[in-house]
């Protein structure tokens, strides 16, 4: 004990002046009247007063002792004047008030007194000395060796510290005979942050709001530092928003207001939450948002199916990889997109019970469909790059975005093709002419053969109706024959009832050898048809025709024999 008195914050200077002419053998007199030597130092303390970290009392001392308010179970919220508590005296600190434990701790003053408190495991009071090899000395009575390991400091800086300051230990070597006593510091300390623990794991409960301080960061979330016993805030309960690493929004030492979300008392494990005191965003997700709206926002993250935007923190949108593009048919998100690129979308659909928002990239560039039924009309000749080929005909880029179809029989007009490879291939521009267009199915005829000029139009441009050609008997029927006029010209020739009947009467008596002459002789030009009467029709034969019909838009000729 120290040689004056320490008064109270409640004297007034009067008293205090008249308190320091008191001596220390009065104090040590009235001590030991109210303590047997020897005896442990357990006293009834009757609270006084507190602060927002400590709990004064009254221990009948000149000087209250102290206690921090994370001694009692509730952090000394249930806690009030006139309160009473076992407590033990450990010391003087630097306010000079006692220090005070809820331990029982005894003052050793003889051998008999430190057997007894070793046999009972009591923690006891001592003096650090001195620095001493291996750890430090320490007076409980008698000289003690304390390891350096159970002194509770790290380095030998801290050890220094403890050299002149009143320590609670335990006595865990006790030999009276070689004069051997070793005591532990750490055990105590241990102990009390173990009581500690207990009581704030039951003090705890769901939906308290705490403070904290970060003890530490990892890749999953911080480690809080709740006054004894650590909570973990995971990171998805960091903020509503996506945070990829805790570090990017906290940092060691930073004081915090969490939530408590769970407290697992048997695994010893508090859950917490942060952004649990911040507004839910979602909450106002349908007064702020509406379907059709343009907006912008920023790529957090791609998956095979889409690519998720911030719309703003703790709010994103999923733009599937079907409403990407138009123009192409879209695999995966990261052929067009990347993380951390600004878009501008369109909302497709709100969901706020699923927290869901559909969103559209194709939509905020404008559908090329909208206006391509004014734009390309039945009849408009287009001209684009082949970008399919398929066995039924190949696709044609019309514009951004738009794409027709040329069947395989409207490619080419002068012969059958097997697929469209035989004369066209990908990436080779063709010009086409619309047929027909479906907006509702996004469909678009077209035709190649109809712009590319064939043989049938330059001889309709070249012929009229009364003209009289030659042409050649390619196959015959009883109502009429085909008839090619020329390469790939081919004609309908009717055959009136009469002419067939002659041409049946005739057959029996025609010299088929000078049939053959004359119509080669014919077809050169040498001989002149007789008038008299026309010569029988057959496949093979060469006759002349008088052209009675021409269908440009059909693309047909209608011939009668002459």
């Amino acid at each position: 004990m120290d040689n004056e008195s320490i008064p109270s914050p409640a004297e007034s200077p009067a008293e205090t002046a008249a308190e320091s002419t008191e001596s220390f053998g009065e104090l040590l007199s009235e001590f030991e009247q109210t303590h047997k030597a020897g005896g442990a130092r357990q006293l009834e303390g009757t609270v006084i007063s507190l602060d927002a970290e400590s709990v004064f009392l009254d221990i009948g001392f000149k000087v209250e002792g102290i206690l921090p308010r994370s001694a009692f179970s509730d952090n000394a919220e249930s806690v009030k004047p006139g309160d009473k508590f076992p407590v033990s005296v450990k010391g003087r600190n630097a306010e000079r008030y006692y220090e005070l434990s809820r331990f029982k701790v005894a003052q050793p003053t003889d051998w008999a007194a430190l057997e007894e408190a070793f046999a009972q495991k009591t923690a006891i009071v001592g003096t650090v000395t001195a620095v001493v090899k291996g750890g430090l000395s320490v007076d409980v009575g008698v000289r003690a060796f304390m390891p350096a390991s159970r002194s509770g400091v790290r380095d030998a800086r801290e050890m220094e510290k403890l050299v002149g300051q009143e320590i609670t230990c335990r006595i865990i070597k006790f030999d009276a005979t070689e004069e051997d006593v070793v005591v532990d510091r750490r055990a105590i300390a241990e102990e009390e942050a173990l009581v500690l623990q207990q009581s704030r794991y039951g003090e705890l409960k769901e939906g308290d709001v705490v403070s904290g301080t970060v003890r530490s960061l990892a890749s999953y979330g911080a480690f809080v530092d709740l006054g004894g016993i650590d909570g973990l805030l995971h990171v998805s309960d960091i903020s509503w928003s996506r945070i990829g690493d805790p570090a990017d929004v906290l940092s060691v030492g930073q004081e915090l207001q969490l939530k408590v979300l769970k407290v697992d008392r048997e695994n010893r494990r508090i859950s917490l939450g942060l952004r649990q005191l911040q507004p839910e965003p979602w909450e106002a997700v349908p007064e702020k948002y509406k379907v059709g709206e343009r907006i912008r926002g920023s790529v957090t993250r791609l998956m095979d199916f889409g690519a998720f935007v911030e719309l703003e923190p703790g709010i994103e949108g999923l733009i599937h990889v079907s409403e990407m593009s138009w123009v192409k048919k879209v695999r995966k998100p990261s052929d067009i997109l990347k993380e951390g690129d600004t878009v501008e979308v369109v909302i497709l659909s709100i969901s706020p019970a699923e927290r869901r928002i559909s969103l559209g990239l194709k939509q905020a560039l404008g559908d090329p469909w909208a206006e391509i039924a004014k734009k390309f009309p039945p009849g408009a000749a287009v001209e684009g790059p082949v970008t399919r080929l398929m066995k039924f005909g190949a696709f044609v880029q019309m514009t951004e975005g738009v794409e027709g179809l040329v069947h395989i029989s409207e490619i080419v007009a002068d012969r059958h093709l097997h697929h469209p490879q035989d004369v066209l291939q990908v990436g080779q521009v063709v010009r086409a002419q619309v047929l027909a267009v479906d907006q509702e199915k996004r469909q678009v005829k077209l035709s190649m053969k109809q712009l590319v000029p064939t043989s049938i139009d330059e001889y309709l441009a070249e012929h009229k109706e009364g003209d009289v050609v030659s042409g050649r008997v390619i196959d015959q029927s009883a109502g009429g024959a085909i008839v090619e006029l020329g390469e790939g010209i081919r004609a309908k020739c009717r055959i009136a009832e009469n002419a067939a009947a002659e041409e049946k009467k005739g057959e029996s008596g025609l010299d088929l050898s000078s049939l053959t002459n004359l119509l080669q002789a014919r077809w050169k030009g040498e001989v002149k048809v007789a008038a008299s009467r026309p010569e029988p029709l057959g496949v093979g034969q060469v006759r002349s025709f008088r052209i009675v019909a021409l269908d440009a838009e059909a693309k047909t000729v209608q011939v009668e024999l002459v």
